[in-house]
C-alpha cells in the first residue's frame, strides 16, 4: 500500500485546494500532496509536495488525520492529513495542479472525493480523524466507510 499525504494551507476562513491535472483523482478538488518517499517522513512529504504542485513554502504542518482508500478490494493508499497556517509564497498553477482559494462555508464538495464532506469539517475545526473509504473499482462511488475522532498521533 502506497504512502501518500495531504496537505491543506488554511487563511482565515479560506482553504486551499487545487484542481488534480494528472493521476488519480485527476480533474478533482484536492488538497495538495502525493506519494512519499522512500527515507522521506509523511511530514516532509507533505511539505515537498506542496512546493512542487503549488509553489507554496510549508512551515510546521499539523497532522489531523489518516485514512485508507480501497478501490473495489485493492488497498490504493494510506494517507497522512494534514493542515498549516503557516506558510509563504503566492500560489501559481503547475503541470500537476491548479490552486485556488474557497471559503470554508461553501466547500465544492460535489467536485470533491465524496469522502471529503465526512473527514473535512474535522480538519477545519483542528480535530483529529483516523478513516478507511472503500469505493467502486473506478472510485466513482464510495461503497463503506468507517470513521474516528479524537485520535491520537
Amino acid at each position: 500500500m502506497q504512502p501518500a499525504t495531504l496537505c491543506y494551507p488554511i487563511r482565515g476562513d479560506e482553504i486551499l485546494l487545487i484542481r488534480k491535472k494528472r493521476g488519480l483523482g485527476e480533474g478533482k478538488l484536492v488538497g495538495p500532496g502525493g506519494k512519499v518517499e522512500d527515507g522521506e517522513t509523511p511530514r516532509d512529504a507533505a511539505i515537498r509536495e506542496v512546493e512542487e504542485e503549488i509553489r507554496v513554502s510549508v512551515e510546521n504542518p499539523t497532522k489531523v488525520g489518516e485514512f485508507e482508500f480501497v478501490f473495489g478490494t485493492e488497498s490504493e493508499m494510506f494517507v497522512h492529513v494534514f493542515r498549516t497556517e503557516e506558510f509563504s509564497g503566492a500560489p501559481q498553477e503547475t503541470e500537476e495542479a491548479d490552486p485556488r482559494w474557497f471559503d470554508v462555508e461553501d466547500m465544492p464538495y460535489g467536485e470533491m472525493w465524496e469522502d471529503d464532506r465526512l473527514w473535512m469539517p474535522y480538519l477545519l475545526s483542528e480535530e483529529t480523524f483516523s478513516g478507511w473509504f472503500r469505493f467502486d473499482e473506478d472510485g466513482d462511488e464510495m461503497l463503506e466507510q468507517e470513521l474516528e475522532t479524537g485520535v491520537e498521533f
